[in-house]
């Protein structure tokens, strides 16, 4: 088992990563779609981060992967200090309708689906409906959607999240952090 050691460092005022939210992180990655992580046009989350996390080996799905996981660890945690349970954001006064409020850890609110018609088709499918009352229940209550819904939503935009936008977070990501989610990823399964 990797001991965690850079990926408990302090992110700014939040406190540490939670073991058991870096072992969802992981466990979720290691079954997670090729697509979520396979290089794309565009400017989306691999290249607002290059200059803090690349260069990106070629071919390399697992260094992807690990990048990945390592903004999410950073964005987790200004967004909610990694609480799964948290409500929205009551500082943002666009956040007073059902599709507008964030909900959950990554802090991701209903109107995001409509950055790409492949987020629709994943909550239909992975909730069974479009609701934004139930979008947020599920990003609350199911982790692994959340991460992965979260994860699929940067390949497509920064702008929904303020933090990763704003450029908050690039001081807190860590190469180091990403060298342990790669070894947890190459470790036989959970």
């Amino acid at each position: 088992m990797v001991n965690f050691v850079a990926c408990k460092k302090k992110v700014k005022n939040r406190g540490a990563a939670p073991e058991n939210f870096l072992m969802e992180l992981v466990k979720w990655a290691k079954s997670a779609p090729d697509e979520v992580f396979i290089e794309r046009p565009g400017h989306e989350i691999y290249a607002e981060v290059a200059e803090q996390l690349g260069p990106y080996p070629e071919q390399d799905l697992t260094h992807r992967k690990a990048v990945l996981l390592e903004v999410l660890r950073v964005l987790g945690g200004f967004e909610s200090s990694w609480r799964w349970e948290e409500g929205r954001d009551v500082t943002n006064p666009a956040s007073d309708k059902p599709c507008t409020m964030e909900a959950g850890i990554f802090q991701v609110s209903g109107d995001s689906m409509g950055f790409d018609s492949s987020l629709k088709t994943f909550v239909k499918e992975k909730i069974g409906t479009l609701d934004c009352e139930k979008f947020r229940a599920a990003t609350k209550s199911d982790h692994l959607f959340a991460i992965e819904y979260c994860a699929r939503l940067l390949r497509f935009t920064i702008r929904h999240h303020g933090p990763i936008r704003d450029h908050h977070i690039d001081e807190w990501l860590s190469k180091e952090a990403v060298g342990e989610f790669q070894a947890a990823l190459l470790e036989s399964p959970l």
